[in-house]
């Protein structure tokens, strides 16, 4: 098989304080084929993003210190085209940097078709959605 033909892999930046959250999604994430960069809080995302490395940003809002939200909007100031998907039990009243926000619990398939969607662009000019979640 040719190598041109292949999709080029695309790099997720998950940033969630809960250990089990975070591993469990990055485990998730990088069995459907995604590079996943994890880290535990805002701070440390701040830090690691890069808009020529990371595709996608998955993040929680409820963490120590900066919280998920304020992280987006730095991030957006950054870099206004890397779509950012919420997945988070606490969405903050100001989601207006965040493409899809995903409310746990929630089935992982959710995520992933939300995913899916932003990396292919499928989501009409960044239009805003918010998943509710159920188990």
């Amino acid at each position: 098989m040719a190598t041109d033909s292949l999709p080029a892999l695309r790099t997720i930046l998950l940033v969630d304080d809960s250990d089990v959250c975070r591993i469990t999604t990055e485990w998730f994430l990088a069995n459907l084929g995604y590079e996943v960069h994890s880290v535990g809080s805002a701070e440390e995302a701040l830090q690691l993003f890069d808009p020529t490395t990371h595709d996608l940003l998955v993040t929680d809002n409820s963490m120590p210190g900066m919280t998920g939200a304020q992280m987006t909007h730095v991030i957006k100031m950054r870099s206004p085209s890397t779509p950012i998907i919420m997945y988070t039990s606490a969405p903050p009243i100001d989601h207006s940097c965040v493409d899809v926000v995903i409310k746990r619990p929630t089935h992982l398939l959710v995520l992933r078709d939300a995913v899916r969607r932003l990396l292919t662009g499928d989501v009409a000019e960044k239009q805003k959605e918010l998943i509710k979640g159920s188990i």
